[in-house]
């Protein structure tokens, strides 16, 4: 997606990123100006404005009338601030506009005093956006059905739409498609559906279905340490504390790793069979996760979904191969850029961190290892993961920025911390009460910033 409209969107963001260059005697002080548009920019996305190339969701009181649908509950645990009413989001983009009448404010101005009209036109404007927010998520909701009930899907215009969020309904689908598992041809879908699961069929009868005996002391010992990571896969969801579940999660392991000799399997992969059980599953049990019962299925639907997350899986870690071979030599390479890009972006932090001694290495590897999977809410997982299947082979280079937005978010309270209290704050991230509304933040500046140096490499030139 991103690739295709490349000239479009460079010349787009040329302009609306624009700025002088650096100097050099100035240069932190222009760091601040960059990160300060930025969240100037990211401050006008909640007003409805959009970013070239992305039509990014505003936030919403109730996820599920989004869609007028019902859809699964992936929540880890119930909060107040993920239970907020309507008119507490709503206060959301009313301080933005509040923040960005601020910084538009003529200088020198020590304090900015709202006036009854300036709150009464900010209200009138939050209203108004909302509103138009609405409409919007009805037009989405309207082209996914248009594109996806054609003869042949367009994956570019897929993609384009589903960087910014899958309706839960259509997500097995969309990302069927999205992963080139599914063909676009509808007429094709079903058959080439039917002859993949079976193929994993003759997998499992190959490779798991058989006694120890059988097995070489290696696959003995993965197979082994597969059984240890499945309990401990999303502790805190008890939906993956299931017998059943974590049978399923062995056989899809254990067979891809079988197949996948030159990485094998890799604790942390683990980690990312999880979005592909819980959005297949969607399509036959309703209702909370937390309610879900696996042994409700019959056992043919249950083998149609394991081999949907294990050709899903397939798909995803060919495009990162090197990622799980040995020494994982791709994550390495990701962990340095993201250093370099949050050296250009937030210098003041980056210094902070090397003075203290902390490497990236010692709390991102685990980022780039199980996709922020162990870092946010389970429920936001396949909202972002929504992005990064829409980001195709470009979705590694593109990891970079969406970590170095996740790190910054905390930029400000990291330069307050030595270094063992960072590596703990690192490990313990502060996101359990986060709401949709961090995410696309997340998922904004990260957009910006790789627009602003992804095509513009030298930048990122030590």
């Amino acid at each position: 997606m991103k690739n295709s409209n490349s000239n479009n969107s460079s010349s787009t963001n040329h302009t609306q990123f624009d700025h002088k260059p650096p100097r050099n005697d100035d240069s932190s002080t222009t760091i601040d100006s960059r990160f300060n548009q930025t969240l100037k920019n990211v401050q006008g996305l909640l007003k409805g404005r959009s970013i070239p190339g992305k039509v990014l969701l505003t936030r919403r009181s109730d996820p599920a009338d989004e869609l007028s649908l019902p859809s699964p509950d992936y929540r880890r645990s119930q909060s107040a601030r993920d239970t907020r009413t309507s008119e507490e989001a709503n206060k959301l983009p009313e301080k933005a506009v509040q923040n960005t009448s601020k910084e538009a404010s003529i200088p020198n101005v020590g304090k900015l005093k709202l006036t009854a009209s300036n709150i009464e036109n900010a209200s009138n404007e939050v209203q108004s956006s909302s509103i138009g927010a609405r409409a919007t998520d009805s037009a989405r909701v309207m082209k996914f059905t248009k594109e996806l009930s054609g003869t042949t899907v367009r994956l570019e215009k897929l993609r384009e739409l589903a960087w910014s969020g899958v309706p839960p309904y259509m997500r097995p689908t969309t990302w069927r498609l999205l992963l080139g598992y599914a063909p676009p041809n509808s007429d094709r879908r079903e058959g080439i559906l039917r002859r993949k699961r079976l193929e994993y069929l003759d997998c499992l009868s190959q490779f798991y279905d058989i006694p120890d005996t059988e097995r070489s002391d290696d696959e003995i010992n993965m197979l082994r340490q597969i059984a240890v990571d499945c309990p401990r896969t999303v502790p805190d969801v008890s939906f993956f504390q299931q017998e059943q579940v974590q049978k399923s999660l062995e056989r899809v392991l254990y067979t891809w790793a079988i197949r996948h000799p030159a990485s094998g399997y890799v604790q942390g992969i683990n980690d990312l069979v999880t979005p592909f059980l819980i959005v297949f599953l969607s399509e036959h049990l309703e209702g909370s996760i937390d309610t879900w019962l696996i042994s409700t299925l019959s056992l043919q639907k249950i083998s149609e979904i394991e081999a949907d997350c294990y050709w899903c899986l397939s798909k995803l870690l060919d495009g990162m191969q090197d990622h799980y071979t040995f020494a994982q030599p791709g994550i390495q390479r990701l962990v340095f850029k993201l250093k370099e890009i949050v050296r250009r972006i937030d210098e003041p932090v980056s210094r902070h961190m090397e003075e203290q001694g902390l490497e990236f290495l010692q709390f991102a590897f685990r980022w780039f290892n199980c996709l922020l999977i162990r870092e946010i809410p389970f429920h936001l997982v396949t909202r972002l993961w929504d992005t990064y299947l829409a980001e195709g082979d470009a979705l590694p280079d593109f990891l970079v920025y969406i970590y170095a937005s996740f790190l910054l978010t905390w930029s400000d309270e990291l330069q307050k911390l030595d270094f063992q209290e960072m590596v703990m704050f690192l490990q313990h991230l502060p996101t359990q009460n986060w709401s949709h509304q961090e995410l696309e933040m997340v998922l904004s500046r990260a957009y910006m910033w790789h627009s602003m140096f992804n095509c513009s490499p030298r930048h990122l030139a030590s």
